[in-house]
């Protein structure tokens, strides 16, 4: 589990297809510091595997499913990526519940800089509108975010400065694929709800 706080903002250092997957390396001091095979780094809000870990670079594979459902298959050697570890037992959720599971994929729509934030626009699948609500919490790229404003294809975001500087949503633009991950209390309650009504 994760809190999208992100700790890190990474790079891709290398890439290489292997068919129905991919492999990727990928740079971050701050996560791979005591990391382990076999433990879970959340890159740009996805949940991935440490494959290899040498210094301050770890190895992980990409399945096909993911690369399908997500824009890591976008990604390339030099691309910035957010990166969190998962949340330890015992400290602050300072985000929002986040799985690392991502949802869909919406693109950037606009960009209205303020003089100390930013509004951004980003597009949202149909099928995901029903758990996106203004004031409600939603993962963008790894990244924690409140919602501003719901619409039936989009939702906007506020960004403040620190988010604009020690993330990617600072360096996107209109165009740009962002992975996205509704809040999994949504889904929850959505579920729960239809199979009530199921049993009646």
């Amino acid at each position: 589990m994760f809190t999208g706080i992100v700790e890190e903002l990474g790079e891709v250092t290398a890439v290489e297809n292997l068919g129905d997957s991919s492999r990727f390396r990928l740079r971050g001091p701050v996560v791979t510091e005591g990391a382990r095979h076999g433990d879970s780094i959340a890159v740009n809000g996805v949940c991935l595997t440490v494959v290899e870990h040498e210094g301050d670079e770890f190895t992980a594979d990409v399945m096909a499913e993911t690369l399908n459902r997500s824009s890591l298959g976008a990604l390339m050697v030099g691309s910035r990526v957010n990166l969190e570890r998962p949340t330890a037992v015992g400290t602050r959720l300072g985000g929002h519940i986040v799985q690392g599971h991502v949802d869909g994929t919406g693109t950037v729509l606009e960009r209205r800089p303020s003089e100390h934030w930013e509004i951004v626009k980003i597009s949202l699948p149909a099928d995901l509108s029903r758990y996106v609500v203004e004031k409600g919490s939603i993962t963008v790229d790894g990244i924690s975010l409140t919602v501003v404003e719901a619409g039936g294809d989009h939702f906007s975001v506020s960004l403040i400065p620190t988010t604009l500087a020690l993330t990617t949503l600072g360096l996107k633009q209109p165009g740009d694929p962002v992975n996205l991950e509704v809040d999994i209390i949504a889904k929850y309650v959505e579920s729960l709800l239809a199979g009530q009504g199921a049993t009646k």
